[in-house]
Protein backbone atom coordinates (compact mmCIF):
# COMPACT_ATOMS: atom_id res chain seq x y z
CA UNK A 1 0.00 0.00 0.00
CA UNK A 2 1.36 3.68 -0.78
CA UNK A 3 0.60 5.53 1.57
CA UNK A 4 1.23 8.81 0.69
CA UNK A 5 -1.49 8.44 -2.13
CA UNK A 6 -4.11 7.34 0.29
CA UNK A 7 -3.49 10.79 2.31
CA UNK A 8 -6.09 13.20 2.58
CA UNK A 9 -3.94 16.17 1.91
CA UNK A 10 -6.70 18.38 3.62
CA UNK A 11 -6.36 16.79 6.92
CA UNK A 12 -2.34 16.44 7.69
CA UNK A 13 -1.83 17.12 11.18
CA UNK A 14 -0.43 21.10 12.02
CA UNK A 15 1.79 19.65 14.47
CA UNK A 16 4.23 16.10 14.81
CA UNK A 17 5.98 15.52 17.21
CA UNK A 18 8.07 12.47 17.63
CA UNK A 19 9.88 10.18 19.97
CA UNK A 20 13.09 9.07 17.67
CA UNK A 21 13.99 5.80 19.78
CA UNK A 22 16.16 3.00 18.44
CA UNK A 23 19.41 4.52 17.32
CA UNK A 24 21.69 2.05 19.40
CA UNK A 25 19.32 -0.93 19.08
CA UNK A 26 19.79 -0.37 15.01
CA UNK A 27 23.55 -0.26 15.24
CA UNK A 28 23.77 -3.23 17.65
CA UNK A 29 21.78 -5.45 15.39
CA UNK A 30 24.38 -4.43 12.61
CA UNK A 31 27.78 -5.43 15.55
CA UNK A 32 28.09 -1.55 14.91
CA UNK A 33 29.12 1.26 18.12
CA UNK A 34 25.83 3.22 19.36
CA UNK A 35 27.26 6.20 18.11
CA UNK A 36 27.08 4.45 14.77
CA UNK A 37 23.00 4.02 15.17
CA UNK A 38 22.68 8.05 15.79
CA UNK A 39 24.47 8.83 12.68
CA UNK A 40 22.22 7.21 10.79
CA UNK A 41 19.60 8.28 13.08
CA UNK A 42 20.64 12.12 12.16
CA UNK A 43 20.39 11.17 8.40
CA UNK A 44 16.63 10.00 9.22
CA UNK A 45 15.95 13.79 10.81
CA UNK A 46 16.78 14.96 7.21
CA UNK A 47 14.58 12.55 5.45
CA UNK A 48 11.50 13.30 7.77
CA UNK A 49 11.58 17.19 8.33
CA UNK A 50 11.80 17.27 4.17
CA UNK A 51 9.04 14.51 3.46
CA UNK A 52 7.21 16.65 6.55
CA UNK A 53 7.57 20.09 5.05
CA UNK A 54 6.54 18.93 1.80
CA UNK A 55 3.38 17.75 3.31
CA UNK A 56 2.00 21.02 4.15
CA UNK A 57 3.20 19.92 8.41
CA UNK A 58 3.74 23.15 10.44
CA UNK A 59 5.37 22.13 13.30
CA UNK A 60 8.09 19.30 13.64
CA UNK A 61 9.06 18.32 17.22
CA UNK A 62 11.75 15.89 17.77
CA UNK A 63 12.77 14.83 21.13
CA UNK A 64 16.51 14.70 20.39
CA UNK A 65 18.30 14.56 23.80
CA UNK A 66 16.58 14.05 27.28
CA UNK A 67 17.51 15.19 30.62
CA UNK A 68 18.11 12.18 31.42
CA UNK A 69 20.18 11.27 28.77
CA UNK A 70 23.17 13.28 30.48
CA UNK A 71 23.68 10.51 32.73
CA UNK A 72 25.06 8.01 29.23
CA UNK A 73 28.39 7.12 29.54
CA UNK A 74 30.13 10.20 28.53
CA UNK A 75 31.83 9.16 24.98
CA UNK A 76 28.47 8.38 23.79
CA UNK A 77 27.61 12.31 24.92
CA UNK A 78 30.45 13.45 23.07
CA UNK A 79 29.80 12.06 20.01
CA UNK A 80 25.67 12.88 20.23
CA UNK A 81 27.14 16.23 20.93
CA UNK A 82 29.65 16.60 17.84
CA UNK A 83 26.87 14.88 15.76
CA UNK A 84 24.41 17.14 16.74
CA UNK A 85 26.75 20.25 15.69
CA UNK A 86 27.66 18.52 12.57
CA UNK A 87 24.30 17.41 10.97
CA UNK A 88 22.77 20.39 11.54
CA UNK A 89 22.77 21.37 7.39
CA UNK A 90 21.07 25.02 7.19
CA UNK A 91 20.93 24.10 3.49
CA UNK A 92 18.11 21.68 3.88
CA UNK A 93 16.89 24.37 6.29
CA UNK A 94 16.80 27.09 3.66
CA UNK A 95 16.11 24.52 0.29
CA UNK A 96 12.51 23.69 2.31
CA UNK A 97 11.69 26.89 3.61
CA UNK A 98 12.13 25.45 7.32
CA UNK A 99 12.82 27.71 10.32
CA UNK A 100 14.86 26.11 13.14
CA UNK A 101 13.94 26.26 17.29
CA UNK A 102 15.49 24.56 19.95
CA UNK A 103 13.68 23.92 23.53
CA UNK A 104 15.04 22.75 26.47
CA UNK A 105 18.00 23.31 29.43
CA UNK A 106 20.50 24.51 26.90
CA UNK A 107 22.14 26.00 29.74
CA UNK A 108 23.81 22.85 29.67
CA UNK A 109 24.66 22.48 26.40
CA UNK A 110 28.32 22.63 25.57
CA UNK A 111 29.40 26.54 24.35
CA UNK A 112 30.10 25.71 21.07
CA UNK A 113 26.87 23.38 20.33
CA UNK A 114 24.85 26.23 21.30
CA UNK A 115 26.41 28.40 19.38
CA UNK A 116 26.06 26.31 16.31
CA UNK A 117 22.23 26.10 17.10
CA UNK A 118 21.62 29.81 17.84
CA UNK A 119 23.59 30.32 14.57
CA UNK A 120 21.16 28.40 12.66
CA UNK A 121 18.05 29.76 15.07
CA UNK A 122 19.19 33.39 13.16
CA UNK A 123 19.71 32.38 9.66
CA UNK A 124 16.37 30.28 9.45
CA UNK A 125 14.44 32.57 11.29
CA UNK A 126 13.28 34.94 7.93
CA UNK A 127 11.76 31.28 6.54
CA UNK A 128 8.05 30.76 6.40
CA UNK A 129 7.28 27.23 6.23
CA UNK A 130 7.30 24.95 8.71
CA UNK A 131 8.88 24.98 12.11
CA UNK A 132 11.30 21.85 13.02
CA UNK A 133 12.36 21.68 16.74
CA UNK A 134 14.72 19.94 18.39
CA UNK A 135 13.74 19.16 22.36
CA UNK A 136 17.12 19.21 23.59
CA UNK A 137 18.28 18.31 27.25
CA UNK A 138 14.72 18.39 28.04
CA UNK A 139 12.40 16.63 29.75
CA UNK A 140 8.30 17.46 30.67
CA UNK A 141 9.30 17.70 34.75
CA UNK A 142 11.97 20.16 34.17
CA UNK A 143 10.00 22.43 31.93
CA UNK A 144 6.87 22.66 33.95
CA UNK A 145 8.52 22.94 36.85
CA UNK A 146 10.21 25.85 35.03
CA UNK A 147 6.65 27.65 34.11
CA UNK A 148 5.42 27.06 38.02
CA UNK A 149 9.00 28.97 39.37
CA UNK A 150 8.07 31.82 36.80
CA UNK A 151 4.19 31.92 37.31
CA UNK A 152 4.89 32.36 41.15
CA UNK A 153 7.45 35.32 40.77
CA UNK A 154 4.80 37.07 38.91
CA UNK A 155 2.10 36.18 41.81
CA UNK A 156 4.87 37.77 43.84
CA UNK A 157 5.72 40.61 42.11
CA UNK A 158 1.72 41.24 41.92
CA UNK A 159 1.66 41.09 38.52
CA UNK A 160 -0.55 38.31 38.39
CA UNK A 161 -3.59 37.09 40.47
CA UNK A 162 -3.50 33.76 41.47
CA UNK A 163 -7.06 33.45 40.79
CA UNK A 164 -6.25 34.35 37.43
CA UNK A 165 -4.41 31.15 36.75
CA UNK A 166 -5.81 28.69 33.93
CA UNK A 167 -4.37 26.51 31.99
CA UNK A 168 -3.79 28.97 29.07
CA UNK A 169 -1.62 30.73 31.85
CA UNK A 170 0.37 27.69 31.83
CA UNK A 171 0.56 27.17 28.16
CA UNK A 172 2.08 31.39 27.94
CA UNK A 173 4.77 30.10 30.45
CA UNK A 174 5.85 26.43 28.65
CA UNK A 175 8.86 26.56 26.52
CA UNK A 176 6.16 25.58 23.55
CA UNK A 177 4.48 28.75 23.49
CA UNK A 178 5.11 29.57 20.44
CA UNK A 179 3.46 26.29 19.00
CA UNK A 180 0.12 24.23 19.17
CA UNK A 181 -0.45 21.08 20.38
CA UNK A 182 1.05 17.99 19.09
CA UNK A 183 -1.71 16.23 17.01
CA UNK A 184 0.01 13.44 16.59
CA UNK A 185 2.73 11.53 19.15
CA UNK A 186 4.85 9.75 16.66
CA UNK A 187 7.12 6.84 18.76
CA UNK A 188 9.75 4.36 17.11
CA UNK A 189 11.25 1.40 18.52
CA UNK A 190 8.88 -0.68 20.26
CA UNK A 191 8.61 1.04 23.01
CA UNK A 192 5.31 2.29 24.46
CA UNK A 193 5.92 5.30 26.71
CA UNK A 194 6.14 8.51 26.66
CA UNK A 195 9.69 9.09 28.46
CA UNK A 196 9.07 12.77 29.89
CA UNK A 197 8.45 14.14 26.60
CA UNK A 198 5.80 16.75 26.36
CA UNK A 199 3.02 15.53 28.67
CA UNK A 200 1.01 18.68 29.31
CA UNK A 201 1.14 19.50 25.26
CA UNK A 202 -0.04 15.60 24.64
CA UNK A 203 -3.13 15.75 26.52
CA UNK A 204 -5.64 14.98 23.13
CA UNK A 205 -2.60 14.21 21.12
CA UNK A 206 -3.13 11.15 19.08
CA UNK A 207 -0.68 8.61 19.78
CA UNK A 208 1.12 6.11 17.53
CA UNK A 209 3.35 3.16 18.57
CA UNK A 210 5.60 1.25 16.05
CA UNK A 211 8.66 -1.30 16.38
CA UNK A 212 10.64 0.24 13.61
CA UNK A 213 13.92 1.55 14.78
CA UNK A 214 14.17 5.38 14.03
CA UNK A 215 17.15 4.82 11.16
CA UNK A 216 14.80 3.04 9.50
CA UNK A 217 12.23 5.00 9.84
CA UNK A 218 11.64 6.58 6.66
CA UNK A 219 9.14 8.80 4.72
CA UNK A 220 6.48 5.92 3.82
CA UNK A 221 6.36 5.02 7.86
CA UNK A 222 5.52 8.50 8.23
CA UNK A 223 2.69 8.28 5.51
CA UNK A 224 1.61 5.36 7.31
CA UNK A 225 1.20 7.13 10.66
CA UNK A 226 -0.67 10.08 9.46
CA UNK A 227 -3.15 7.60 7.60
CA UNK A 228 -3.31 5.85 10.92
CA UNK A 229 -3.99 9.24 12.50
CA UNK A 230 -6.68 10.40 10.06
CA UNK A 231 -8.79 7.00 10.35
CA UNK A 232 -9.45 8.17 14.02
CA UNK A 233 -11.85 10.10 15.34
CA UNK A 234 -11.03 12.87 17.24
CA UNK A 235 -13.82 14.20 20.02
CA UNK A 236 -12.03 15.95 22.89
CA UNK A 237 -14.34 14.69 25.31
CA UNK A 238 -17.64 15.02 22.90
CA UNK A 239 -19.62 12.55 21.32
CA UNK A 240 -19.45 11.39 17.58
CA UNK A 241 -22.62 13.13 17.21
CA UNK A 242 -21.89 16.69 17.95
CA UNK A 243 -18.63 16.72 16.00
Amino acid sequence: MQYLEQLDKKRIPSHIAIIMDGNGRWAKQRGQIRSFGHQAGAETVHTIAEASARLGVKFLTLYTFSTENWNRPVDEVAALMSLLMDSIEEETFMKNNISFRIIGDTAKLPSNVLERLEQCIERTSNNTGMCLTLALSYSSKWELTEAVKQIAQEVMAHKLDPNAIDDKTIDSHLATSYMPDPDLLIRTGGEIRLSNYLLWQCAYSELYFCDTFWPDFGAEELYKAIYDYQQRERRFGKTSEQI
